[in-house]
């Protein structure tokens, strides 16, 4: 079990009605709150993903850095640490899993920060995929809390497309026999190495596999090398099916415009926000491309769209490309200059 903290949220109310009982969020914090709680910065996990996934962009001398900022990094619901179908009792164990929303991951996130912390305003909320959606939410849950957000390589509302892809997903995990409707006693292996062979298509882009930069940067020996080690290595890496599906489904019905009081009008909710926003998306993500993002700026008052250059896709936000990691620090560091 990864180091980490947690805040206990007790009887947690979700969205479309269920109650999670002994409900948890596992979270974990680098640097120190500042005595007037002004220097903290909100940088949620994405899909499947742990805090630990996220320390590629915290550290001395990026923006993140923890000897000037107090950055928590709160672990999503479905993720396996925060409230999750593999560790939660019955009668909400398993398949049994209540649904989950952006709304839901923000409204336990506010807690853990009013609640644990004492902040009232954050200095940044910032995160890639699944994170970059619950900053949008961030900034439309709480727009006065909320001054600068950095949403990268994801989307405030899921596209069509993007839903698509998610059913590849979904049909490729829960296909496998000793899948068993979700109640499995082991994992279904055959399920999580498909789904790794359906990702594998997506994250990154055409020219990422053109170029066979998976033997040039990532040292792997042969495209089957790659899809073995890398893909089905990273859905094998103690991940749940049913932690999957959880957050799949919180992937595939994002949309800002659910949030309370918006009746679905993702526009109207876009544009209630105010935050200062600077928007990256990478250049060839094929799950949220620059297009899409073009759109949601087009809908916020005070928002900038900076495209992410180079062929790494999707995956140009998960710290894996050195090029990448400078562009998203430098313009961070920008955003929180106020240049």
């Amino acid at each position: 079990m990864l180091e980490h903290k947690t805040f206990e949220l007790g009887d947690f109310s979700l969205q479309h009605g269920a109650t999670l009982r002994g409900a948890r969020l596992a979270y974990q914090t680098y640097g120190e709150l500042a005595p007037d709680r002004g220097n903290a910065i909100l940088y949620p996990t994405w899909y499947s993903g742990r805090h630990q996934d996220n320390e590629w962009l915290i550290g001395p001398g990026m923006t993140l850095d923890p000897e000037r900022y107090f950055v928590i990094v709160p672990n999503m619901l479905g993720n396996g640490l925060s409230s999750s179908p593999s560790n939660t009792p019955p009668p909400y164990d398993r398949a049994r899993f209540p649904r989950v929303t952006m709304y839901d991951n923000v409204a336990a996130q506010h807690r853990l920060v009013t609640e644990r912390f004492g902040i009232e305003r954050l200095a940044l909320v910032t995160g890639w995929s699944m994170g970059a959606g619950q900053t949008y939410q961030w900034a439309v849950s709480h727009p006065d809390m909320v001054p600068r957000i950095a949403p990268f390589c994801g989307s405030s509302r899921t596209s069509v497309h993007n839903q698509v892809f998610l059913e590849g997903v979904k049909a490729a995990l829960t296909a496998d026999a000793a899948f068993a409707g979700g109640w499995y006693d082991r994992q279904p292996t055959a399920g999580l190495r498909a789904a790794a062979r359906v990702y594998a298509g997506w994250g990154f882009s055409q020219a990422f596999y053109w170029q066979r930069l998976y033997e040039t940067r990532l040292g792997y020996g042969s495209l089957d090398d790659f899809l073995v080690g890398f893909w089905e290595g990273f859905f094998l890496d103690d991940r749940d099916a049913n932690n999957l599906l959880t957050m799949l489904w919180t992937w595939q019905n994002a949309d800002v415009g659910r949030t309370p009081g918006f009746g679905g009008d993702t526009v109207a909710a876009l544009s209630s926000i105010k935050a200062r926003a600077l928007v990256m998306p990478a250049e060839k993500d094929l799950y949220f491309p620059p297009e899409d993002e073009e759109w949601a700026v087009r809908h916020i008052p005070d928002a900038e769209l900076r495209v992410i250059p180079g062929v790494w896709g999707h995956f140009a936000g998960h710290g894996g490309n050195a090029e990448d990691t400078r562009f998203i620090d430098a313009a961070l560091r920008e955003l929180m200059s106020g240049q």
